[in-house]
């Protein structure tokens, strides 16, 4: 398994020996068990990638007046979350490289609380990240469905509240979480938030899908143009599919991983799975990838600003 992968308190269960895990993966048999090798470069060139990104969305927002409204503050919110993830990757992977390679060297107990504060910035971004989904899926809820009494209901007052609760939250359940990573309540506690925010965006998803595959029940199809609000509608709802299969795929097999971890840390089938946490978070860092492209750069407006950034017309 690489020493280069973030999360090293998640990485594998702390209630089973390591001995038991050797034995319980030989048990288990083959080369399956043995994960898979990910280059150290593929965890650095997703991680600039993410963070390029995620910088042009947050220049943009901050550039373009039109864009200062709720629902573009919690994209930039999410944009900072991504980045923090491809930060903190990125800080680690550099600083485990120059380790081994003999160019930093640096006292273990100094290693040890480097690795811990690193540990939580990766905590406290993931928790945020998942938030700020979970904040957009709600705002958009109410942008279709209480459209006329939207500003109304998410004022910048509110707006605000929700993003400064959302960073203390996460800030306080990382640290707990690194402080008491060996309880088994804490690692259910962020289980159970994933599945809450799983089923969230589901429910709220699958309402708007339906208003999407059904232009009949909303206003707009009363309009004189309805081959043209289907169209529009088919697209929302090839968009709604969408973000919940990067979701589910990106996040899954990171927080099945967690409840492995709590229901069966010694048996080899899920020793085995837990040989393949790099993977699982490869795509956790290529959910920061995509996050752009589908919540932020599908606006008209958040591209032509994109573009100015870009060529630097400020």
């Amino acid at each position: 398994m690489s020493m280069l992968a973030p999360l090293r308190l998640l990485r594998e269960p702390w209630n089973a020996s390591e001995g038991n895990q050797s034995n319980a993966t030989a048990g288990a048999g083959g080369a399956w068990c043995q994960g898979l090798d990910i280059p150290n470069e593929l965890f650095l060139t997703l991680g600039l990638v993410s963070l390029v990104e995620n910088l042009l969305v947050v220049a943009a927002i901050l550039k373009n007046r039109n864009l200062h409204s709720p629902t573009y503050y919690f994209i930039c919110c999410l944009a900072v979350s991504d980045m923090l993830v491809s930060v903190s990757n990125l800080a680690k992977t550099l600083f485990m490289l120059l380790m081994e390679h003999g160019v930093l060297v640096i006292r273990a107990s100094i290693v040890r609380h480097m690795d811990n504060v690193i540990d939580m910035l990766i905590c406290s971004s993931v928790v945020s990240s998942l938030s700020f989904l979970g904040v957009i899926a709600v705002d958009r809820y109410i942008t279709i469905f209480y459209a006329l009494r939207y500003h109304s209901i998410m004022t910048l007052q509110r707006a605000v509240v929700t993003m400064a609760s959302v960073w203390l939250a996460s800030t306080v359940s990382s640290t707990v979480l690194i402080t008491y990573y060996r309880n088994n309540a804490i690692l259910l506690c962020l289980i159970g938030f994933f599945l809450f925010m799983l089923v969230l965006m589901l429910v709220l998803y699958i309402h708007m899908f339906a208003l999407a595959c059904h232009p009949v029940r909303s206003i707009s199809s009363q309009q004189k143009q309805p081959t043209i609000y289907r169209t529009s509608s088919l697209k929302g709802a090839v968009t709604l599919t969408i973000l919940l299969g990067v979701f589910f795929i990106c996040w899954g097999p990171f927080f099945f991983h967690l409840i492995l971890i709590v229901t069966c840390p010694t048996n080899p089938f899920c020793t085995c799975f837990f040989s393949y946490f790099n993977l699982f978070l490869i795509l956790i860092i290529c959910n920061s990838v995509v996050d752009p492209l589908i919540y932020a750069f599908r606006s008209q407006e958040l591209r032509r600003t994109l573009r100015e950034v870009v060529l630097c017309s400020w």
